[in-house]
């Protein structure tokens, strides 16, 4: 399949792996992933949801390449048994998505997700699902359905329940690996506010613990609404977390065009003003299309040194970043 691809077309692979806390264990999935021909375009770090996000890009046969290497490292490195964090993870290497950029169409990149999946359990032994355009059953098309029960979940139910066993492998998921879900989607900005509730003037540090829980209850309440599964905006997907302490919205827009970022953040923004809290400084993880950035709008704004050279995918394909050392 990959031969059948156009030499010229561009593919973004964005894995998302199980660890947010140990540089020297993403630095050495991510130099694992070093390929001839592939770009490094972005990798962050979050100690708090313990997940780190990296995004290549580049010709098919080396992109794929490049991401079987990281979900092999990954499942020697990452031990999910003793690993825990505020983000819903199934698998060491918990995500491997690919992406259309230039020259090739998402039923492409849908082959190529199957083709690497099938080759993750041929080299590495660990379980694949498949996901969004790459789903191979209607149930598993959206990720928060494979995900469902988390590793813990699945050690169980994978084994037992012929409805939860991997497409590709099993029936078991990987002891301290998991399973990896491996897809094709469009592209998919993931987009965090944080909240804070107003303090009364005089209030003491023993509030401080219930003002906590308030913003808390606030994020979730926040998530449910705007989230398109329960009815809100389209295209949203939406949790509310505690991150280091600080309440947030975690978000993925899967559709920007249909719901765009302005809209998406208005709406958060209002929600919290009902909830007596307040929407404060946004946050990007990865990259964003350039279609999506709107330098002049407030969702820009509100992000904290918001570099669009670092952060727009297309801007960074020209300027990719140096691969670490390992």
């Amino acid at each position: 399949m990959t031969s059948r691809i156009n030499s010229e077309a561009v593919i973004e692979c964005v894995p998302n792996f199980s660890e947010g806390a140990d540089a020297a264990k993403v630095a050495q999935i991510v130099a694992a992933m070093r390929v001839d021909g592939v770009r490094l375009l972005d990798w962050s770090m979050d100690a708090a949801h313990n997940r780190s996000v990296v995004t290549i890009a580049g010709p098919a046969a080396a992109v794929v390449e490049s991401a079987l290497r990281g979900v092999g490292r990954a499942a020697e490195l990452i031990d999910l048994t003793r690993q825990s964090g505020v983000h819903p993870r199934i698998g060491a290497a918990d995500v491997v998505p690919f992406v259309p950029v230039s020259g090739v169409s998402l039923a492409e990149c849908a082959m190529l997700a199957r083709q690497a999946g099938l080759e993750i359990w041929r080299r590495y032994g660990v379980p694949v699902y498949f996901y969004e355009a790459a789903a191979a059953r209607p149930d598993r098309i959206n990720l928060e359905d494979v995900r469902r029960g988390q590793f813990e979940g699945l050690l169980e139910s994978a084994a037992r329940d012929a409805s939860r066993r991997p497409d590709i492998g099993g029936p078991e998921i990987h002891r301290t690996a998991g399973a990896t879900a491996v897809g094709a989607r469009r592209f998919l900005v993931a987009y965090n506010i944080y909240l804070e509730t107003a303090k009364p003037a005089g209030h003491s540090s023993t509030d401080l613990p219930a003002a906590a829980q308030a913003d808390i209850a606030a994020a979730r309440a926040i998530a449910r609404a705007i989230r398109a599964s329960a009815g809100g905006l389209h295209g949203v997907k939406a949790i509310g977390v505690s991150v280091n302490g600080r309440a947030q919205v975690s978000m993925n827009i899967t559709d920007f065009r249909a719901t765009p970022m302005r809209q998406i953040h208005a709406a958060v923004r209002e929600l919290a003003r009902n909830h007596g809290a307040v929407a404060t400084e946004g946050e990007i993880v990865g990259l964003i299309p350039l279609e999506a950035y709107q330098p002049e709008s407030e969702w820009i704004r509100d992000i904290p040194n918001f570099d669009a050279e670092a952060k727009v995918l297309e801007r960074k394909l020209n300027n990719p970043l140096p691969w670490p050392a390992g």
